[in-house]
């Protein structure tokens, strides 16, 4: 092996302390969507440079913290390779109540994330489920596409990360039915106690993420309090 390049077996032990749901599969897949292109030896082996490694490090650390699609990724890699700095990762924009201070007690809102429309198999790829686990999360209409498309968006992609997460605990897609039990009944609440203020000032368009925050709040306070000291 020529000096500084390492195998994909090599690689794998290098990214996974740090990105724990990374696989040789998974480091094959984005060589096939032409996001890193390692050296071939004459027996047909990878061999990754210094430089492939980083640039991996980079991808895997955007789409864990960042939930960026791989198109944009894609656009990310192109631009530091005309030697140019990548878009800035921060999210864009910011929410606040109305009266411009939150409420007392609360925590500040949080600036709105960035919109993903990421394919099925992007979905699989970046949340790390199992073609069977993702497909009975979507039986039970846990995870579905964004109305109107066959794309998913932030919300799909989070309940698939924490899904796969919750499994170490031995709960599946039908102890997550309780959840959505759960938030369905809290958004016919929430709709129901809108509903005579959007009447009043139809074009409150922030009211029902507001409200939803609060009630997000009074939910997790109770849970603490159920939970042993």
């Amino acid at each position: 092996m020529a000096l500084g390049l390492r195998s994909i077996g090599q690689v794998l032990a290098i990214l996974k302390p740090d990105f724990d749901d990374v696989s040789i599969s998974k480091i094959r897949f984005l060589e096939s969507e032409g996001l890193i292109s390692p050296e071939r030896a004459p027996s047909g082996y990878r061999r990754y440079a210094e430089s492939d490694i980083e640039r991996l490090r980079y991808i895997l650390d955007v789409q864990k913290n960042h939930y960026l699609p791989l198109k944009v990724i894609r656009e990310h890699l192109d631009a530091m390779d005309r030697g140019q700095e990548p878009p800035p990762l921060g999210a864009a924009g910011s929410a606040t109540m109305d009266a411009g201070e939150p409420a007392a007690g609360l925590p500040p809102a949080r600036p709105p994330k960035r919109a993903i429309r990421i394919t099925r198999r992007e979905l699989l790829e970046l949340s790390g489920l199992s073609e069977p686990a993702l497909a009975e999360l979507e039986k039970h209409q846990l995870v579905v596409p964004r109305r109107g498309t066959i794309y998913y968006g932030r919300d799909a992609l989070t309940v698939a990360v924490v899904s796969r997460k919750l499994a170490a605990f031995g709960m599946d897609a039908r102890h997550l039915r309780v959840v959505k039990q759960s938030a369905e009944r809290e958004v016919g609440l929430i709709e129901q106690a809108i509903a005579p203020h959007l009447r009043r000032n139809p074009a409150s368009r922030t009211l029902p993420a507001e409200v939803m925050q609060l009630v997000l709040h009074a939910h997790a306070a109770v849970m603490r309090s159920q939970l042993p000291q």
